[in-house]
Parts: structure tokens; C-alpha cells; sequence
């Protein structure tokens, strides 16, 4: 049964994080979920079932995908997934991305995209293989827009990326980063400045 969804986007709220694999997999499922059948078909390549993507969710817990996720109230709106390589030599890791309605044309999309090419380069990963469904022409032109050429075969587009030719990725990390570093920062000047005073006032002496 498709979800009612009745949330009420607020532009500049949202903020993006990486989901811990097992305790967050509800979230990345209750997003799949809510995605409208369009949606559900350009990034499935046509499968809907709702327990098809229960049980995608659950593997994507356990097989080490990193699930790079725009939130938004507590809830997951917009996720970038990054599947490891399959054990065989030939392999790539894979990109896969997914946004609701509700917060697109809101540049989620290329948040996502950044995010998870630093993610790329923190594992090592020099090239990423992204696919997507032949009629999912916002998600070809994203990844057109980082670098993917794209080809069409069986039904669906796929290319690759190579994760060294963008720099940008490291860049939206250290943004995304930023403000705990910075809270951080501002702690230990407090914690400074209290030790200070209390040397001045005589208060941190030892007895």
C-alpha cells in the first residue's frame, strides 16, 4: 500500500549525513517506500514490489553500502547509495541515487552527488560505475554534469566516473564537516579561557 505523505518540505532545514548501516535501515527503507511508482521505476529499472525494496534495504545493511542520506526533519528525502565492488576482480564499486518529489529542483541531487564522491575517495575507490533506468533523464544529466558517458543497453544507461577527476567531492565533505569542527573548536576555546579564569581567581589551584 503507497504511503500518504503529507510533509511540508522547508527549504534550508535539511541537512545531509551518512546513515549507520543496521540501526538506520528503516530510514533508507521508509524512503524507497515513499517514492512515487516513476520514481520507484527509474531507480529500480522497473520493479515496484514493496517487499522487492524491504528486502533491498536489508541487504544494503549488511553487504557494506554506505548510504549517504539528505534528511529532513528526522526523515530520510533524497539518498546516495555506495555499493562495494562484487568479490570478482573486474567489478566496480556503484552509485545509485534516489530523491522524492517533494525536494526536488533543490539542487538535493547534486548535494547527494558530491557527498558521495568524497565518500568514493575515502575508500579508495578511482572509478564508480552509475546506472540508471533509460527514461530517468534528470539522473543522466547529473551524472553527465560529474563526468559519467552514459550508454544506453538492455533497457537501461550505465557509465562510469573516475573519482580523481572530481575534486569537488572533498570539497562538499569539508562544507557538510564544517560546523562540527567549528562547535568543536569553540568548546575547547571555552574550556581555555574557564581554566584561565579559574587559575586567576585562584579556584584552580591544587590543595
Amino acid at each position: 500500500m503507497p504511503y500518504q505523505d503529507t510533509f511540508n518540505p522547508r527549504p534550508g532545514f535539511g541537512y545531509v549525513r551518512t546513515l549507520s548501516q543496521h540501526e538506520e535501515l528503516p530510514l533508507l527503507r521508509d524512503h524507497l517506500l515513499r517514492l512515487d511508482p516513476q520514481s520507484r521505476r527509474d531507480r529500480f529499472n522497473g520493479f515496484l514490489d514493496d517487499s522487492f525494496i524491504e528486502r533491498y534495504a536489508e541487504k544494503c545493511a549488511g553487504d557494506g553500502t554506505i548510504i549517504v542520506a539528505y534528511m529532513e526533519n528526522g526523515m530520510v528525502r533524497g539518498a546516495a547509495e555506495l555499493h562495494p565492488p562484487e568479490p570478482s576482480g573486474d567489478s566496480l564499486p556503484e552509485v545509485a541515487f534516489s530523491v522524492e518529489p517533494c525536494v526536488r529542483r533543490r539542487g538535493v541531487g547534486s548535494i547527494l552527488f558530491k557527498r558521495v564522491i568524497s565518500e568514493a575517495r575515502w575508500k579508495g575507490y578511482r572509478t564508480l560505475r552509475v546506472t540508471t533506468g533509460a527514461q530517468n533523464h534528470a539522473m543522466r544529466a547529473l551524472a553527465g554534469k560529474f563526468g559519467a558517458h552514459l550508454v544506453f543497453r538492455h533497457g537501461e544507461s550505465s557509465g562510469t566516473i573516475e573519482v580523481e577527476q572530481n575534486p569537488q567531492g572533498d570539497v562538499a565533505k569539508l562544507a557538510i564537516d564544517a560546523p562540527l569542527a567549528a562547535a568543536r573548536a569553540m568548546m575547547d576555546l571555552h574550556r581555555a579561557c574557564w581554566k584561565l579564569l579559574s587559575k586567576m581567581s585562584g579556584t584552580g589551584r591544587a590543595a
